[in-house]
């Protein structure tokens, strides 16, 4: 049996490389937060900790994502990277939450802080942050499972950025509420972004029709192929982002040429759905409600 292939596994060395980064990191920030004594920082680590959990879980997805179909599951463990995107999106929604509440009591007591060593590791945070975040961008576009570690390393970018601005306006104002400021904002960025990315899993575990694909526009253009009178029982639903499923009833006149092919590829070239399952029924007659008698 083959190995599946999914977009996230092409991600695969540079999920990699967003892990090393966020190790890293998180020494870094421990090591800063002994010698400044900055909660923030600990804070930050600990957070960081969360969100390197999440990219070696989208990680092991991969993995799984790319071991062979069998008999009991023909579409092997593809949707495991579906499930990664959704915990690591109620992760992020949960940190979303935790940043808001502490940013709250922060604003109500704010902590004293030594700024010129905050300031200084949280630029070295940003900076690996940031090169996580350039690592992951463009796969965030093609796997939900690398868009919720996308979301993670961003999340620690936005972190590690208020951190810094936070140190310097403290540093130079004396403010002590600006951490509980910046925190609050990041904050209020998360959260949505993260709520899209779970509604976006669940469609998929759902077998909603995928995003760009109007239904009712693929059963017309079935409809309308040469050989076909009807088409009935369409549904389109994605496997994992990207890849795409459909299976319908198509009604021919009696007589008329098998019209598969053409509709394989109507399917692929216009909607780019790859896997198709297409049942003629020969003469037969539709009801109004849809049923085949």
């Amino acid at each position: 049996m083959t190995t599946q292939q999914t977009p996230g596994s092409r991600y695969r060395g540079r999920l990699f490389a967003a892990l090393g980064i966020s190790l890293a990191v998180i020494a870094i920030e421990l090591v800063g937060w002994r010698w400044t004594g900055s909660l923030a920082l600990l804070a930050d680590a600990t957070h960081l900790s969360v969100d390197a959990l999440g990219v070696a879980l989208a990680l092991f997805a991969i993995w799984l994502a790319g071991r062979p179909a069998t008999a009991r599951r023909t579409f092997g463990l593809q949707r495991a990277e579906v499930l990664a995107a959704a915990v690591n999106a109620i992760v992020v929604i949960g940190m979303g939450i935790v940043i808001l509440v502490g940013a709250v009591q922060r604003f109500a007591n704010p902590p004293e802080v030594a700024t010129g060593g905050m300031l200084l590791i949280a630029l070295i945070a940003l900076a690996g942050n940031a090169t996580s975040v350039l690592l992951l961008r463009s796969g965030q576009k093609e796997s939900l499972n690398v868009k919720g570690a996308f979301l993670e390393v961003l999340s620690d970018a936005l972190a590690a950025a208020s951190t810094a601005v936070a140190a310097v306006v403290m540093a130079l104002t004396g403010f002590q509420r600006a951490d509980a400021i910046v925190s609050a904002l990041i904050g209020i960025m998360l959260v949505p972004r993260a709520i899209a990315l779970l509604r976006s899993a669940v469609n998929i575990l759902l077998q909603a029709a995928p995003p760009g694909i109007d239904t009712e526009r693929v059963r017309e253009r079935m409809a309308s192929a040469e050989g076909v009178s009807d088409v009935h029982d369409l549904h389109v639903y994605s496997v994992t982002s990207g890849v795409l499923v459909a299976s319908a009833h198509v009604v021919t006149p009696a007589g008329g040429t098998d019209p598969r092919p053409a509709l394989d590829g109507l399917l692929r070239d216009e909607f780019g759905i790859e896997h198709s399952t297409i049942q003629v029924e020969p003469g037969a007659r539709c009801s109004a409600d849809g049923t085949h008698r």
